[in-house]
């Protein structure tokens, strides 16, 4: 067992954020009989968790994430089938590392044998050289916000609620030694004034209270959280007239990244903006078309495929990945605050790293220690 120095009792418990990590470790509270309020000003999955690839890695990471991450990819699959999540959602998949060199020259179907390509499924145009980057035995994929979507749905039948709300800070205790509640914060009206909801303005009770806000996670003030910065991604929704199975990472043509869905969709990506303190606030993210369309652009470059599918307009998005100075998730307990964690800035692993997380953070949470992940190198300094 891994122990985490000191257990914590259990009492009120407040999760700030309903993305993929904050719903994980609601569930997984849950399941170890601790319903818990999650507060969000939005919904599930108003950010990244709902609009991210869904690509899932087993042996990609390294050092303290490769633990994490393996965990997290067998959970994936237990989940799926515990969630009874069908093969539109989960799947394993194979990928491939595909150069190219913006040339629009169509590799054939016969040819590829003779080119060394035989691994390559759809992408055809300009290709000159291709390596396995997995199997079946170690990729997979889920659809994110499907995956976020069915963890509430259990976490809600065990007893877990929702609130809508904006957080505005943690409340704590006069020493400043522990946690007593969430403030959260007064909505205004069209002419600038507070808005008479009673509910609104107030502070949730709250004997232990987990920040899960991704990138808004540094506006938190009341605890030491560390610099947390947004990483906006665009993503453009293409349909071509057969499923893909291959997910495929290029290299050519500013590295874009494709990942086929098992609904028909291909999800397309790539050309990330520097990161920033974040701005712009959840679920009103722009979406800059010129950003889309080179993606669409790039789409057709790669793959004849491709450049015949329809383009799903209303589904291209983008979103903040949220990452730290150091690229480490912070997760853990804050030193000297009883009852106050945070768990984000897991970049583009949040969603392959939510079940292991959740299962950690909700096991330190309830028990003071975890049996297959140890969060002591992603704690909080």
């Amino acid at each position: 067992m891994i122990t985490s120095g000191s257990a914590t009792g259990i009492g009120n418990v407040v999760i700030c954020g309903a993305g993929v990590i904050g719903t994980s470790i609601a569930y997984h509270l849950a399941k170890l009989g601790v319903p818990s309020r999650v507060i969000d000003p939005v919904g599930l999955a108003p950010a990244a968790s709902g609009k991210a690839g869904g690509f899932l890695a087993l042996d990609w990471n390294a050092g303290p994430l490769d633990e994490l991450s393996r965990r997290s990819f067998h959970l994936h699959e237990k989940l799926a089938q515990d969630l009874d999540l069908d093969d539109k959602c989960y799947r394993r998949l194979r990928c491939e590392a595909v150069a190219v060199d913006g040339s629009d020259r169509v590799v054939q179907p016969s040819q590829k044998k003779l080119q060394g390509l035989n691994d390559i499924d759809w992408a055809d145009v300009g290709v000159v050289g291709s390596r396995c980057l997995g199997t079946t035995d170690t990729i997979a994929q889920t659809h994110p916000k499907l995956f976020v979507e069915a963890l509430w749905r259990d976490a809600e039948k065990l007893g877990c609620e929702m609130l809508i709300h904006e957080v505005d800070d943690v409340q704590l205790s006069s020493d400043g030694k522990s946690v007593t509640g969430v403030k959260i914060k007064s909505k205004k009206n069209k002419d600038g004034g507070e808005q008479q909801d009673p509910s609104e303005g107030e502070v949730i009770p709250a004997d232990v209270v987990i920040i899960a806000m991704g990138p808004w996670s540094s506006r938190i003030k009341s605890l030491p959280v560390p610099q947390l910065y947004g990483q906006k991604y665009h993503s453009a929704i293409l349909r071509p007239k057969r499923v893909l199975d291959q997910a495929v990472f290029f290299q050519g043509l500013g590295d874009p990244e494709v990942y086929p869905r098992p609904d028909g969709d291909v999800y397309v990506c790539g050309y990330p903006d520097s990161p920033v303190i974040i701005q712009e606030e959840p679920g009103s993210v722009q979406v800059r078309p010129e950003a889309v369309d080179r993606l669409i652009n790039v789409a057709g470059k790669l793959s004849t495929e491709l450049a015949e599918a329809e383009v799903v307009r209303n589904k291209c998005s983008s979103c903040h990945l949220p990452v730290t100075a150091n690229g480490m998730p912070a997760m853990g307990p804050f030193t000297g605050v009883k009852g106050a964690y945070i768990a984000t800035g897991h970049s583009c692993w949040g969603i392959l790293n939510a079940p292991a997380s959740g299962e950690a953070m909700a096991e330190l949470i309830v028990n003071g220690e975890t049996s297959h992940v140890d969060l002591r190198p992603f704690y909080p300094r």
